[in-house]
Order: structure tokens, then sequence, then C-alpha cells
């Protein structure tokens, strides 16, 4: 089985994050990178299929040279070879635009299967999978939990509202969104990270697919950072009715519990 899993170098979660001065995105020359946790969650599921079932999982990846430390990490935990389109302005392109490279740099492949992480953490459109879907013609399902290989196509369990899951039969070639926490992720082994190393790397321009940013459908006008506040409240009635209400808040206003 041929599984492509597409991944995306979003900045890392620790990075200190300060507003260009353009107003529109973040200082880019203080981040540091790391592959989009969705993206590592549809790789681990890839791995975990092939070892199960056979076959190879390639990376594929859009972005600047950078990019080229994520795949290295894709390539490190048993990815078999990579895809990078190479384009220093990603940031240009939509989703349906993002959608177009990833379809371009696709089709010669003929995967059986393509996964993708549900959302991206810088952008978080949650819309490229679904889009790269229907350009590739293929069945999708989203917010995959689980992937069970079957004959003639595949079960998957996809995460609903309220604790519920819903199991959906689908044929092959498909397409499928990860769910984050699909599975516990894998370390890259001291062997995996030499052996990445020698493993290919195809490199292609985004010029040389055919694909341009052109108009996006999608512009961000301004980035800006929460404004903290602080805001005191006093709890009515007992010691336990203001326990209850410090817990209501904690779980349905703070959310931290």
């Amino acid at each position: 089985m041929k599984i492509v899993v597409a991944i995306k170098q979003v900045p890392s979660r620790d990075s200190q994050l300060r507003i260009a001065s353009s107003g529109k995105w973040v200082e880019e020359a203080d981040l540091s990178y790391e592959i989009n946790e969705p993206d590592a969650y549809a790789l681990e599921a890839g791995l975990q299929i092939k070892e199960k079932h056979g076959g190879e999982v390639i990376a594929l990846s859009a972005g600047p040279a950078r990019a080229s430390q994520t795949i290295r990490e894709a390539l490190a935990k048993g990815a078999d070879r990579a895809i990078h389109i190479e384009e220093d302005n990603l940031g240009a392109f939509d989703p349906l635009g993002a959608a177009r490279l990833l379809a371009a740099a696709l089709k010669p492949e003929a995967p059986d299967l393509v996964l993708t992480g549900l959302q991206s953490d810088d952008l978080g459109y949650g819309q490229t999978g679904v889009i790269l879907a229907e350009l590739l013609g293929l069945p999708h399902a989203t917010i995959v939990m689980q992937v069970d290989v079957q004959a003639g196509g595949i079960r998957v369990k996809r995460e609903l509202e309220d604790g519920f899951f819903q199991h959906v039969e689908m044929p092959l070639p498909a397409l499928l969104t990860i769910q984050s926490g699909f599975s516990k992720l894998r370390y890259a082994t001291l062997m995996g990270i030499k052996k990445a190393k020698s493993k290919e790397v195809r490199r292609v321009a985004a010029a040389d697919l055919g694909v341009a940013a052109g108009s996006p459908g999608i512009k961000l006008e301004r980035a800006y950072l929460p404004q903290r506040t602080k805001h005191t409240q006093l709890l009515d009635g007992t010691p336990k009715e203001a326990a209850v209400q410090l817990v209501e808040k904690l779980k349905f206003e703070a959310r931290v519990l």
C-alpha cells in the first residue's frame, strides 16, 4: 500500500510571538519551527498502517528550505521517502492554492491512501485536506481516530460531538484527515536519524508544478496578541455552594478543567 502523508512545518508552540511591523503576521525571525501536531498524528497513522500491511510511506511537504528539517524528522521516524515542494512564500497560498500544490505533486504517485492532519496549528483553517480530496476525486473522511484496512477498502472511526463516534466503510484510494490523539506518537531513534540522511527527498519548485499563488480567497488583514485583563468576582453562598460555582466557572468559562 502506498501512503502519502502531507506534513506542514509551523512555528513551535514554545516560540515567543511578536507582531511584525506590517501588523499582518508575527515576526518570523524570532521563531523556531516544528512539525504541525495534527500532521504528526497523520504520520503516525500512516506508519502504523505500513507496519501492519506493508507498502511505503511518503512524506509530502510544501515550504521554504527550512521545511527540510521537518521532512527529515518524518524520514527519521520511518517514512520511506519524501517530496519537498519548494516555495518560499507559502503564506501567499490560501487553502485552495495549497491544495492545488499538493495535488499537482501527488497525482504522479497515484497513492492508495492520503493522510493529512485535521488542521494546522498556525492558521487552523481545517480546509486543505478536504479540498485536496475534491481535487483528486477521492472519497474522504474527517476527524478520523482509527483506521482498519479491510478487503477492498478501509473502515474508519470518526469523532463526533458530545462523545459520539461514527464508523464508516470506504473504498480505496481515499483521503483521511486525522484527529490529534490518534495514537501515541513515536520518537525518532538514533538508527532512524542515521538512515534518514540517505533516504530520497525529491525536490520540486512550485512554479514547475504549474501552480501560482494567484489572488487568495482569504486575506489576513491584521494579527494581534490577545489583551490580558484581570477580573475579580466574589462568589456568594456557603463554602460548599461557592465551591460548586467555582468548579462550573473553571470548567465552562475558563475552560481549564
